[in-house]
């Protein structure tokens, strides 16, 4: 095994060959140009420490994208808690291993291996770095339900969220996402549609070459003007949406809104084997329901018309629900060096996970399909 301290110290062939063709987030690409562009980099927090483990001739056989953390922002799994709480305690609970993709609260593949050896030396690996360097712990968040079990097998903790995913199985579109509503819902939802699509001029999907610098600029002042009021600093550089376009532009689809001839808002997609992922969002004119339109509604639309499964619109949400989208699990694996403090994580764990179905279960309740709709139709496929 090695640590690799950036992605470009290993080749894009080799990296994609272990990570596979289906999800957007683990590509060469897209982690090349977040340390490249200065998003992820150890400035900011991120270091990189890329596990590989290797056959006895150098050949790749193994790859887990981790990183040395300095804080717990950009995880969107949020160990606040364990690291004041170990603080208080007299210990130091940065840096510590993750093991995600920066600034990504998606579901995707984290042992790029398929042999099942390599993928527990993978786990192995981590706890070595994490025992050899003296530090609290390594977090691995939102996997597939294999890295789970890999990860289960090893012994660390299981922790358990919310993301709300729509379904797009059999939908051609949000007409007929409409159609299986409720009579109250599908009026409300159609108003609403209505108002933010009379407030703009048009709605653009951009892909491709359509990706031009003078659109990356655009989208960065929204990007830069709702992250800003929301958490004060946002973490995507200007280059990195450049080097998007350089590398894997045909992956990404950004819907604009155009008022005046000028675009005001967009929301940024990215397309894997079956799924687009909504994630970044922003606004230079306040206009009512243009958000819920942007990353929501056009995203149905888009799902139906290249006849995806499903669409994540990415971390907390609650307000996503009344639009169709469903109460998924999402699941991270933790291990804690102290037996300590892990004694007292899983406590906590083992009662937050109770919490969690509890309040899965009442957004169930709250979907607002027909009846015969919700009763007929089979549940989706947890992202995990």
């Amino acid at each position: 095994m090695r640590i690799l301290h950036r992605a470009a110290d290993l080749p894009a062939a080799d990296w994609d060959r272990l990570a596979g063709p289906d999800n957007p987030f683990v590509c060469h690409a897209f982690v090349s140009a977040l340390e490249e562009s200065g998003s992820a980099v150890a400035s900011a927090g991120w270091q990189a420490a890329h596990l590989l483990v290797e056959e006895a001739d150098g050949r790749p056989a193994g790859l887990m994208p981790a990183w040395a953390k300095g804080h717990s922002q950009g995880e969107y799994v949020f160990d606040h808690g364990w690291a004041e709480a170990w603080h208080r305690a007299g210990g130091r609970y940065y840096p510590k291993l993750q093991i995600a993709t920066p600034f990504t609260p998606a579901t995707a593949p984290r042992l790029l291996a398929t042999d099942p050896r390599v993928r527990a030396d993978l786990v192995r690996a981590a706890e070595a770095v994490v025992a050899a360097e003296g530090w609290s712990s390594a977090h691995a968040t939102f996997l597939t339900a294999e890295d789970v079990g890999t990860f289960a097998a090893a012994g660390w903790l299981e922790r358990h969220d919310i993301q709300f995913h729509f379904d797009a199985r059999g939908i051609g579109g949000f007409a007929d996402f409409l159609a299986r509503l409720s009579s109250r819902k599908r009026k409300e939802l159609r108003r609403e549609r209505e108002a933010a699509l009379a407030a703009v001029d048009r709605v653009d999907w951009l892909t491709g070459a359509d990706l031009t610098e003078a659109v990356w600029d655009d989208f960065f002042r929204f990007y830069m003007d709702t992250g800003g009021r929301k958490w004060g600093r946002p973490y995507l550089t200007r280059r990195f949406f450049s080097l998007l376009s350089e590398r894997m532009a045909d992956r990404v689809i950004l819907v604009v809104a155009v008022k005046g001839g000028r675009r005001v808002a967009g929301a940024l997609n990215f397309l894997g084997a079956d799924c687009l992922y909504g994630r970044h969002w922003g606004c230079i004119e306040d206009i009512p329901f243009l958000h819920f339109e942007l990353c929501y509604h056009q995203a149905i639309d888009i799902a139906g018309q290249r006849g995806l499964a499903r669409v994540e619109a990415g971390a907390q949400g609650p307000h996503k629900v009344k639009r169709g989208y469903r109460p998924v699990i999402t699941r991270s694996m933790h291990h804690l060096s102290d037996l300590r403090l892990a004694a007292a994580v899983a406590d906590f764990l083992a009662r937050e996970r109770l919490a969690v179905a509890h309040e899965r279960a009442l957004f169930e309740a709250d979907l607002p399909f027909r009846c015969e709709e919700s009763a007929g139709r089979p549940a989706p496929p947890p992202a995990w």
